[in-house]
């Protein structure tokens, strides 16, 4: 089996296993205990936030750990947006765009339910892509937050995070990065964001485990009340093993970007350029060039995506439709909608997205799948 749906999770690595076991046996502790073995798990647990925070360029202090992307976008996006309204007295604004996860898109909608708080949804090109002109357009006074994908989820397209901090820090405005599938990819250091999301299990540690990094000087309405763990940002006894885990996770991934990123850029643009020339409905959806290194998203007009899903399976691929936290929806993906794809070819979408670590066979491997994809098509076609 060739697993190709590494945007959706990817399995847990050896070494993370290895760390993360000594804290799911005899080091047991609570980190918040005041005894010989909570101390153990406390020092433990800032060990891993240093780590996290060096990979991340900020300050132990800035990491929360969290049980994942969707709750580090949640606490950011909404920490962020009340805490402003708190602060000055008004409901606020809230600037993003369409195209991105479903954990910021219902923030926002919570935000506008709940708060009253008003959200600017920024439109993007064919490409995907978010004009930092028009995002500075708007900007208003009362906005409390800027939250924009780094790298879509579902056609992988990278934004030029730069310019929007440029555009947010000239407003004195903080910027979110939603880095969950960035990670790994592209530095998290150096982007000029002010907080940033990572999920533990697109990069080899377990789900479940995530980070929030988000600078001290950014106030944070906590969504876990409690204990004042974290300080005071994120109530709850903290998961030592979990962050061992994505402390590791992060590490190596860091240490294997630009390798990886080198290895499989040529691998993936031969693959695309194979399918679109073997498949005459073919569309390469996303930015061509500004895209994640192991990520190739097409439509196929005219054959319904899940059954190219079923038919690749049966040949050893494995695949998606999209993302994974919109599974078992029969609606077209929004994000190829935003992008102005017509619903009925929206619903023709098949993803694949490498991991880091592919054996190295799987150097010459574009020709081969490329043409499973056009065979799974036609047999999709013909009904057999």
């Amino acid at each position: 089996m060739l697993y190709l749906d590494h945007a959706a999770t990817s399995p847990v690595r050896p070494e993370v296993r290895e760390a993360m076991l000594p804290f799911l046996g005899e080091r047991f502790g609570n980190p918040s205990s005041h005894h010989t073995v909570g101390e153990a798990a406390a020092e433990a647990l800032d060990d891993a936030r240093r780590r996290v925070a060096a990979v991340f360029g900020m300050r132990p202090g800035d990491i929360v750990f969290t049980s994942g992307g969707t709750e580090a976008n949640n606490l950011a996006v909404k920490g962020i947006a009340i805490a402003a309204a708190l602060r000055r007295g008004i409901p606020g604004h809230v600037v993003t765009t369409p195209i991105e996860h479903e954990s910021i898109l219902a923030s926002v909608e919570y935000l506008e339910r709940v708060h009253g708080v008003t959200v600017s949804r920024v439109a993007v090109d064919e490409a995907g892509r978010v004009d930092p002109d028009a995002v500075a357009a708007a900007l208003r006074e009362d906005t409390a937050l800027v939250s924009v994908g780094y790298a879509n989820n579902e056609v992988g397209t990278v934004q030029d995070v730069t310019a929007l901090a440029d555009v947010a820090a000239a407003r004195r405005v903080p910027l979110h990065l939603d880095a969950v599938q960035a990670a790994g990819w592209l530095p998290l250091s150096g982007t000029g964001a002010d907080a940033l999301s990572v999920a533990g299990h697109k990069i080899g540690a377990p789900a479940g485990t995530g980070v929030l990094a988000v600078r001290g000087r950014i106030p944070l309405e906590p969504l876990l009340h409690g204990g004042g763990q974290q300080r005071g940002r994120r109530s709850g006894t903290e998961d030592v093993a979990g962050a061992v885990g994505i402390a590791t996770a992060l590490e190596l991934a860091e240490a294997e970007r630009e390798a990886a990123s080198a290895r499989l850029v040529p691998l993936r643009d031969a693959f695309i350029a194979r399918v679109l020339a073997l498949v005459p409905t073919a569309r390469l959806t996303g930015d061509p060039v500004r895209r994640l290194p192991g990520t190739a998203s097409f439509t196929f007009a005219g054959v319904s995506g899940e059954a190219v899903l079923l038919e690749l399976e049966r040949r050893g691929v494995v695949s998606s439709s999209g993302s994974a936290c919109a599974a078992g929806s029969d609606d077209p993906s929004h994000v190829l909608i935003a992008l102005g794809i017509a619903p009925e070819v929206a619903q023709t979408s098949v993803r694949f997205t490498f991991g880091h670590r592919l054996p190295a066979a799987a150097d010459g491997l574009a020709e081969p799948l490329a043409d499973a994809v056009a065979a799974s098509i036609a047999a999709v076609r013909s009904g057999t």
